[in-house]
């Protein structure tokens, strides 16, 4: 027997989909948004449905946008010889807030996992190749294989490594080692052995 509301129990249910949103985390959201005035659950509402409306890829660089290109793409300010390659649109934004890289983004969409199906026709590596021979040889100097430190990211990086080589003058990874503020006794082999590949003159 259901001893809430419907309607309550159908948002719950809703929310607990969302990705780290559990069923007590969804709970304690839907209560929230009850008790807030009418018009603020509207507004949520309206967000929500203007994201699938007026939220779409980038035609050159395929992250999210409003518009087409997107700022980042049209931004002349940016240094067009350098491109970031990265797996997600949420990379895009945690690169964007280090205020360090003024070049330009291609989003892949994921990263190669053969046991998921993931292939390289599922991401965005043709769009790469077909942007590179476009803008011309000597457009890009650098593709810069931003992907996560894991497997799947691993494997992505070696392979468009590959392909690359022969069209892009420079093709680099960024670093990976240990992180400012931790100490070395705590670093795992993997980060350290990272860490000393990486190392740079000083």
């Amino acid at each position: 027997m259901l001893y809430t509301s419907p309607a309550l129990e159908t948002l719950i249910e809703r929310l607990s989909r969302l990705p780290t949103i559990g069923r007590k985390t969804a709970q304690r959201l839907a209560l929230y948004l009850l008790k807030q005035p009418a018009e603020e659950a509207q507004l949520l509402a309206r967000a929500i449905a203007e994201l699938h409306e007026r939220v779409h890829t980038c035609s050159i660089c395929a992250n999210i946008t409003d518009d087409d290109p997107c700022p980042i793409c049209c931004d002349a300010r940016r240094d067009r010889s350098i491109i970031c390659v990265v797996e997600e649109p949420n990379d895009v934004l945690t690169i964007e807030r280090t205020n360090e890289f003024r070049g330009l983004y291609h989003v892949l969409g994921g990263s190669l996992s053969p046991l998921e199906g993931v292939g390289p026709d599922e991401l965005k590596i043709r769009e790469l190749l077909d942007r590179l021979r476009t803008e011309g040889d000597d457009a890009v100097r650098e593709i810069i294989l931003a992907m996560d430190p894991n497997v799947e990211g691993e494997a992505t990086t070696l392979y468009l490594a590959r392909l690359l080589h022969p069209i892009v003058e420079r093709v680099t990874r960024i670093a990976r080692g240990i992180p400012i503020g931790s100490d070395l006794e705590f670093a795992d082999q993997a980060t350290l052995a990272r860490a000393l590949e990486g190392r740079t003159v000083v």
